[in-house]
């Protein structure tokens, strides 16, 4: 069993900003030589999120509605309150969606959906300098 942990910045837009991840994944994986195993990646934070999604355009903009409706922006939070910083709802996003996702692999390739891209959502109400963290752990192939 082998372990391979990256760490990648990303710049964000903040307010729901939607980014497909996915290619960083598959560089990861093939970095790491690893054919079988999981690919976990972790966003330290509390105001992002990591998840899957069809990254096509009316999804895009079905994500981010869907979540206003949920948990609008345009509310005062407790954590507002506290805090005086404005983003409660971004915290509530992120405790919904959650910061970390983890997929299978085999052969060298991640197991996802035809249409499955991994996503990672900045729900901040500012842009952000984002560090993702990406670790493979699993074999390579026995010769």
């Amino acid at each position: 069993m082998e372990i391979l942990t990256r760490k990648i910045t990303l710049e964000t837009k903040g307010f729901t900003d939607i980014i497909d991840i996915s290619p960083l994944g598959r560089k990861v994986l093939e970095e790491s030589g690893m054919q079988e195993g999981q690919l976990t990646v972790f966003v330290p934070g509390s105001t992002g999120g990591i998840t899957t999604i069809e990254y096509e355009p009316g999804l895009l903009e079905d994500l981010p509605e869907f979540l206003e409706r949920i948990i609008p922006a345009n509310r005062t939070y407790h954590h507002d309150r506290t805090w005086h910083d404005g983003n409660g709802y971004a915290h509530l996003r992120s405790a919904l969606i959650k910061t970390s996702f983890t997929t299978p692999f085999a052969g060298g390739k991640l197991l996802l959906g035809t249409w499955q891209q991994i996503i990672f959502i900045d729900f901040d109400n500012r842009k952000r300098h984002r560090e993702l963290i990406f670790q493979c752990i699993g074999m390579k192939k026995a010769d």
